[in-house]
């Protein structure tokens, strides 16, 4: 849905700046996006940044991260990762071990239940993207993923 004041784009408008009027589409479409996929993952009990901290686990691999590690790569940073990580733990989607060399370092894990969720809706999360963005093209869809690495960076 395009956002229009008075019929017109809203960098169009007077009042708003063409930067303003990108940020407001940049958030807008971020909102309905997220909207759609918290959507489609709350039947299975899952929030976006759960999933997130599932699937960047699942990415490591065996080896697993620290709280520190998951935290840095998060879409959106979260003020408390370790009461993140003991809901998944208490979930049993992930499992923590304290290193015997630094009893400070602890590092998560997915589980095979984990891994079994995920696998369960990776089709449903393809499916959701094909419907949310398959109308554009891979060259239109290039061009997004550059402006908007272009628009992150200093």
């Amino acid at each position: 849905m395009e956002m229009t004041i008075d019929g017109r784009k809203t960098w169009d408008s007077p009042a708003i700046t063409p930067e303003q009027g990108a940020f407001l589409s940049v958030l807008r479409t971020s909102a309905v996006l997220e909207h759609s996929a918290a959507e489609r993952l709350k039947p299975h009990g899952l929030t976006l940044t759960q999933y997130n901290v599932l699937r960047i686990l699942r990415g490591v691999g065996p080896e697993g991260l620290c709280r520190n590690e998951v935290g840095v790569r998060m879409i959106k940073p979260v003020p408390d990762v370790t009461r993140l990580l003991d809901r998944l733990e208490a979930a049993g989607f992930v499992v923590r071990a304290r290193s015997d060399d630094d009893r400070r370092y602890v590092t998560a894990r997915i589980t095979e239940q984990g891994l079994a969720l995920l696998s369960q809706l990776d089709a449903l999360i393809l499916r959701m993207h094909e419907e949310q963005l398959g109308h554009m093209s891979r060259a239109d869809l290039d061009r997004l993923v550059d402006l908007l690495e272009a628009a992150r960076s200093d």
